[in-house]
This record gives C-alpha cells, structure tokens and sequence, in this order.
C-alpha cells in the first residue's frame, strides 16, 4: 500500500477475518467509563476479603508491586455491597446491578482483563487507541478505515461526553496519521450538537450550496489527501445541518422506550446518550463512543459505586433490551468498561482527605460485552482470591481489541496503515482473538 493514502470506502479483502463470530457486527457501541470502576464492589466478588478486611495485604502477593497513592501493603478492603446471581446463567453481579441483571443471559462478563498502563490518560488512550501516548488512530478511526462508510447523513464516528470531560482527552478519538476523515466527531451534550450547525442570519441553504461547490472545484485542483477529507468534511457539515438535529430530537421515541432507558429527553444524561447511540448505528453509523465519567473512587468508593451505578444501570441494560427487540443486537456489538480496575487494598489519606477508597490496578479488572458475535451468558477468566492477579484466561487489553475488530469481519493483524516507512496496527505487534467468548 502506498504510503500516507487512504483505501476506499468499501471493504477490502485483504483486511478480512475467517472463522466463527467473524463479520456478525456492522457497528460497535462502546460506553467508557472513564476514572476505572472497581470491579471488586460490582463484578468480581471476593469473600476472603471480607474475611481479612483491615489486615495487611500478604508481601507474597504485591512483592515489588508499586501504586500511584498507597503502600502496596496497605490494608485490605472487602466489597462494600452484596452480590446475587441473575439469569439462567447464574451471573454474580452486585446489587448495585439490577437492571444489569435483567440482562445477565445476554451479555459476556470477562473478569480477566489486564492492561499496561497504570495512570488514567495514558491508560485510557491505550484501550481507545492501543499506544499509551498521544498520536496514533482510535479504534473508531480503524473501524471506519476498515469497513467504509456506513452513514449517509452523519459521521461515521461518533463521540458523546457524559460528564466534565476526561483524561485523555481528544487522544481518544483521534484519527492519529489516517487522513482526518476517519476521526471520531464530538456532538454536544447541550444547544446545537455541533457548533455553527445552525445558518447565521442571511445565509440560506443556496448560497451554502453554491459557495461549497465553488471551494471543492477550487480545492480538487490538489490530489493532496488531506484536501479531500476536508472536501468530505464541508460537504459533510452541509448535510449535518439537517441530519443532526434529526437524530438528536427524541420527539419521535416513544413514552414506553424513554421509560425503560429512565431518560428525560430535553436533559442532558448518559441515559439519553445512550438511546441517541441507538438512533445512530439505525442511520447506519459504525462507531459510537459515549465517555461517561467520575469513576475515579480514591475515596469513599462505595458512594462512587453507587452513585455512577445509578447514571448508568438502567441505560446500559436497556440499550442491550432495545437494540435486541429491534433486531439489531446481533449487528451491534457493546462494550462496557473502564481504562483499569480498582485495588483490593484500602486508600486512607488524611492529607488528602482520602477515606475508604481504592487506588489504580491495572492487573486485572473486569469488562462486558454484549452483541455483534459474543456468547451471553457467559463468565470468563477468574481471579485469585483477593482480586489482585488474573488466574484463568488472562485477557489483556490488545486482545480485546483484536477480538473486537474480529467481530466485524476484520483480522488485527491485517488492517494496516502505513505511515512513516512502517506498518501500524491498532494492536502494535501484539494481541489475540479471544474465541472463547465468541458465538
């Protein structure tokens, strides 16, 4: 391939995946809750550490281990809420979960999850991009590079922020060195989705229309692939101006389906993002990405838990519920998760005003997926008993992304870009399909 050019717009061969689950999906709804929830308080229950809560963590399980806030032998802390088991599958999930729950025989609950990094940008923009540093595609951007175009009227990477805003920032959804088309397009939580999608005062629909055409004659005159995405980019914007407030006008959802997503839809939540997503991928949209965040327990995480459980519970069930009653969930893969999980060791920081917490463990934490070519109903990987190392089928981070890319027909190691006289890949040079978990 030559280099610094981008393939078309339809899938190429070359880029595909063989095998079962493989091609299932044509979109990926990615919720990312961003500052790491703790896996142990809602997916990974562990009686021995209610059993040694208070007592230092033995030196034979951290050994050289070190963490951003805390002794690695600071105390134990137990799970703070009950678990129960839902479904015909028996899935253990905290009472914090119920509406999850409800859901329990339709989602994959991978507990053996391990990344690389250790500190919330770097680890958030290496799940989201597969490099802890700044630069290179997210996996929106690969997806699209991909598979092509999906939508029309809309981009075909779409990013939503739920809260302040997070870490990593724009790295997240970056097309990094693919041409700009490819980058994920951030839409509003409030007023107009994107900025100036409204006409100023004496600019009708006309005069846009003339003054673009007349700018992309001009600007064709460059073979410059840059230039073009930024032709596809206006025409785009133009197209926007009625797409986008289309799909952002909930108006046309009914009373039955804002109730089981628990949305107002004139307020800003991650509720009404979700059903937004929904909306997207049946106008065809590939990659949604909705960052929802506050995760970050250091102290008291119980009330973290609980409250972000609260935003999100219901809506990431009845995402799963909705797109399954509409016949898209077999197209649609989900995922649910955050950048690392959260340690068996208790965060006390008087200077700080830290109580109660947990601090950051990138060594094992636990994900879901649900959709798009994944077995429900199923627990994979385990941890040992105080949830600090993974024991059964580790599952690192470039696994799952190899393992998503698979689930939408295209082979990890063959989608590949060219830039700067070597060939990247959203998984670098590692990463395997974890085929147990698929249907």
């Amino acid at each position: 391939m030559t280099e610094g050019v981008a393939q078309a717009s339809s899938p190429s061969s070359r880029y595909r995946e063989e095998g079962r689950g493989g091609g299932r999906a044509k979109h990926v709804i990615h919720l990312f809750m961003a500052g790491a929830p703790s896996q142990l308080d809602l997916f990974d229950y562990k009686p021995e550490l209610v059993k040694l809560e208070g007592q230092p963590l033995p030196p034979s399980v951290y050994k050289n281990q070190r963490y951003a806030f805390i002794r690695a032998d600071a105390a134990v802390l137990g799970p703070r809420f009950k678990f129960q088991k839902h479904g015909q599958c028996g899935m253990e999930l905290s009472e914090l979960l119920p509406h999850l729950g409800s859901v329990a025989d339709e989602i994959c609950l991978v507990k053996s999850v391990s990344t690389d990094q250790f500190n919330h940008a770097p680890a958030q923009i290496f799940w989201n991009t597969g490099n802890g540093q700044p630069g290179r595609p997210a996996m929106g951007s690969w997806v699209v590079y991909g598979l092509g175009a999906g939508a029309k009227d809309l981009p075909d990477f779409v990013v939503m922020s739920t809260g302040a805003g997070i870490s990593g920032g724009a790295a997240n959804w970056s097309s990094g060195f693919l041409p700009t088309k490819y980058a994920g397009v951030r839409l509003r939580n409030s007023g107009d989705p994107i900025l100036d999608v409204s006409n100023p005062a004496g600019v009708d629909a006309r005069l846009q229309r003339d003054t673009l055409d007349l700018l992309g004659n001009l600007n064709r005159r460059d073979s410059d692939p840059e230039i073009a995405s930024r032709i596809a980019s206006y025409e785009l914007a133009f197209r926007l101006q009625t797409s986008a407030p289309e799909v952002m006008d909930l108006k046309s959802e009914s009373k039955e389906t804002l109730a089981l997503y628990g949305c107002d839809p004139n307020k800003p939540s991650f509720a009404r993002a979700c059903l937004l997503a929904r909306r997207m991928i049946e106008r065809g949209v590939r990659f949604v990405t909705i960052y929802h965040e506050g995760w970050d327990a250091h102290s008291d995480v119980a009330g973290t838990s609980r409250n972000k459980c609260r935003e999100t519970d219901q809506a990431s069930a009845a995402l799963v519920k909705d797109l399954k009653q509409r016949g898209l969930l077999d197209e649609t893969l989900v995922i649910w998760g955050g950048e690392f999980g959260r340690t068996p060791m208790v965060e006390n920081n008087p200077a700080l005003g830290r109580s109660q917490g947990r601090d950051h463990h990138p060594q094992a934490y636990t994900m879901w997926l649900a959709g798009g070519g994944i077995k429900g109903g199923v627990t994979y990987g385990a941890t040992d008993d105080l949830g600090f190392h993974v024991v059964e089928n580790k599952v690192h981070v470039h696994d799952l992304q190899a393992t998503i890319l698979h689930c939408l027909g295209l082979n990890h190691e063959k989608l590949t870009y060219r830039y700067s006289g070597r060939d990247f890949r959203l998984t670098d040079v590692h990463g395997s399909v974890v085929k147990d978990i698929l249907s």
